[in-house]
């Protein structure tokens, strides 16, 4: 909840419940990192026995640093700072930065297409790994089998649940997870530090020096690759930029630090047993060797493996929310349809989008029934989301350019990050046929989207033409005394997005005038605008001096139901108490006799005519908008109205005006 009062709200921020719905939203996606980095550095140097102390301790600098610059100061201290009213994202930074340049469009959809494919991809393979994690138990190797049937049917369960729980609220989620997770990060820090104390030469990593050498030294027989595993340590940091709104910047300042010295006790730990254990002929023979479970006390793994799989499946969570948090901005910047979002908390950044989290869903499940195991859609990852980072960090240096007006930080952040971020994906494009194009494939999809919807949406705002009410009202009262034309209706309403109370879109009064004039007693033109409070209830309204003219203006609060129907018979009462509308008698009802009339809420869809001066390509760009914005929904059941008080027309879009030099047809003799 929004509120005025600062100390209030920073009381708020720091309750020990929104550290946990912190810990629990934010952290899922990089705080199941330590489950396989050090595994697939141990891969790509050839195993347990090609590794030496210089190695381990320049990979866990590695590890370390890229935390640290990343996370750390591109994203906690630097990023989150571009904040668009206590919102993040890389969509809400382009809202910061969108008039700095037109081109900035494109790494926007770009790195926001990027970060919702990887949303579909993150829960399939948290949760398949999870499911596979539980085969190092005998008992339960046992009971899954063989085969991967027993194993995509849970994971598939699992999936559905996760995405069923999601309607409860972030908030809600955020306290049943935040315990767990909290548990976790715990058991990582003390794991580890058990470990550093047997061999504390591994806290040679801070030192950055070591994470340089073993980029250039021969016993690192990846090279620069390496830093494709490492790159796995820090994947939830966009997913960490993106929830922001969900649980507040405050939050996360507060509990990043904590999770953050978790992370690195466990890297640490894991190379201290690595050094340890090196010449052990036994660990040698051991297919795919994880350091993080093999480095726990026998009796200890179980319990680890239960709390592991529990993590990852809480891992997807930051996706799921992150999701929600870029379609409502992508909403907001005119890059995908209007869908319907529900507040289940009384803070507007926690929301819920049913449409999405169906796609999600279904994107899931179709991953996990293509793939079948973890493995596979290991593949896959990390590619999109090098794409994101990259897109986030030009961004970011024009926002630190252009409005903090910190050029040299700005330099600093565009070449540091986007270097570091262009080896990740050079190193990531090896997995592109090994399932990456997936990823690809995801992505592109949701880019021609966003730009079907952007470049539809700029032609109808070129051939849009909003004409100036008060120019009408004459027209509009001539009707309206009319009664040679058969009254249509009391209240005639017409709904708009535009709080311009001055002026209307001319398709509506081509509606009223042209199109089947229409008599009403009171001709109503309402646009709704939602709040950032969560109860609010008022409205504007200008009558231009008649008792038949009304452009109203609803200010909803964000958890308030959009019914305009019902508000609009109290703005009736309301203004017929106070002499602004004449009664309207209705006889007829069986609920009596009435003093509000009868109401028609008239909704007009655009279309396209053949012949029409714009491209075969912009044609074919709007038709296929508006076959989207059908498939999203409509304001019937956006704002409850009532079908069968509805009219709906479709109005060609005019893409020619009046040329008084065009040709005209003349009569044949």
């Amino acid at each position: 909840m929004t509120d005025n009062n600062p100390q209030l709200n920073r009381k708020q921020r720091f309750r020990f419940s929104l550290f946990l719905v912190t810990i629990g939203i934010v952290y899922g996606d990089i705080g199941t990192s330590p489950m396989y980095v050090m595994k697939s550095i141990l891969e790509g140097n050839g195993g347990i026995t090609q590794v030496n102390e210089d190695f381990i301790i320049g990979s866990l600098s590695l590890v370390i640093w890229t935390i640290t610059l990343l996370t750390t100061f591109k994203y906690v201290l630097i990023a989150m700072r571009a904040d668009n009213h206590g919102e993040g994202g890389i969509f809400s930074l382009y809202s910061l930065v969108k008039h700095c340049g037109k081109w900035l469009i494109f790494p926007a959809m770009l790195g926001g297409a990027a970060l919702l494919a990887d949303g579909v991809l993150t829960p399939a393979v948290t949760v398949t790994t999870a499911v596979e994690g539980l085969r190092s138990m005998d008992a339960m190797d046992r009971l899954l089998g063989s085969g991967q049937g027993t194993v995509v049917l849970i994971t598939l369960l699992i999936i559905s649940l996760l995405f069923l729980a999601q309607r409860a609220g972030t908030s809600k989620i955020g306290k049943a997870f935040g315990p767990v997770m909290l548990l976790w990060f715990s058991f990582l820090g003390v794991m580890g530090l058990l470990q550093i104390f047997r061999l504390p030469v591994v806290l040679r990593a801070f030192n950055p020096l070591y994470a340089v050498r073993v980029l250039l030294s021969p016993y690192n027989k990846a090279g620069f690759m390496i830093l494709g595993s490492v790159f796995l340590a820090t994947t939830g940091a966009e997913a960490l930029y993106s929830d922001m709104g969900h649980v507040g910047r405050e939050n996360v300042y507060f509990s990043w630090p904590l999770v953050k010295l978790c992370l690195i006790l466990n890297y640490l730990g894991q190379g201290a047993w690595i050094l340890q254990s090196k010449g052990d002929a036994a660990l040698a023979l051991v297919e795919d060797l994880n350091p993080f479970f093999l480095m726990l006390p026998d009796m200890l793994r179980p319990f680890a493996v239960l709390l592991g799989a529990a993590a990852a499946i809480i891992a997807s969570q930051a996706l799921i929310t992150g999701s929600y948090t870029l379609v409502s901005e992508a909403i907001l910047l005119d890059l995908l349809p209007h869908l319907e979002i529900r507040y289940p908390a009384d803070t507007k950044g926690q929301l819920y989008i049913p449409k999405v989290n169906t796609i999600l869903w279904i994107g899931c499940s179709l991953v996990v029934l293509y793939f079948r195991s973890g493995a596979r859609m290991e593949s896959a990852y990390g590619l999109a989301i090098t794409v994101t980072m990259l897109m986030t960090t030009v961004l970011l240096s024009v926002y630190l350019m252009r409005i903090r007006k910190k050029r040299i930080l700005a330099v600093l952040v565009l070449l540091v990050f986007a270097a570091i971020e262009a080896v990740f994906f050079l190193s990531s494009l090896g997995k592109f046929m090994h399932g990456g194009y997936v990823t690809v494939i995801l992505t592109l999809l949701l880019l021609w989207l966003m730009v079907v919807w952007h470049r539809g949406t700029q032609l109808e705002h070129r051939y849009s033409t909003r004409l100036k009410l008060r120019d009408y009202v004459s027209n509009l009262g001539s009707l309206n005394k009319d009664e040679s034309i058969p009254l249509l209706c009391n209240n005639l309403v017409y709904l708009g997005s535009n709080n311009d109370t001055e002026y209307v879109d001319r398709d509506i009064l081509y509606s009223i005038l042209d199109k089947d004039p229409k008599r009403a007693q009171a001709y109503w033109f309402v646009s709704v605008n939602v709040l950032n409070e969560p109860d609010t209830l008022e409205y504007r309204v200008d009558t231009f001096g008649t008792d038949y003219i009304f452009r109203v203006r609803l200010d909803l609060g964000f958890k308030c139901s959009p019914r305009v129907n019902v508000y609009l018979r109290q703005i009736v009462q309301d203004l017929q108490q106070r002499g602004d509308l004449p009664v309207q008698d209705k006889k007829y009802s069986i609920y009596g006799r009435s003093t509000v009339g009868t109401f028609k809420f008239c909704m007009i869809r655009k279309s396209v005519t053949p012949k029409t001066e714009l491209s075969a390509f912009d044609e074919f760009i709007l038709n296929t908008k508006y076959v989207i914005r059908r498939m999203a929904g409509s304001k019937v059941q956006w704002y409850g109205l009532d079908t069968s008080s509805l009219i709906v027309e479709t109005v060609p879009l005019i893409t020619g005006g009046g040329d008084p030099n065009a040709r005209r047809i003349q009569r044949a003799e």
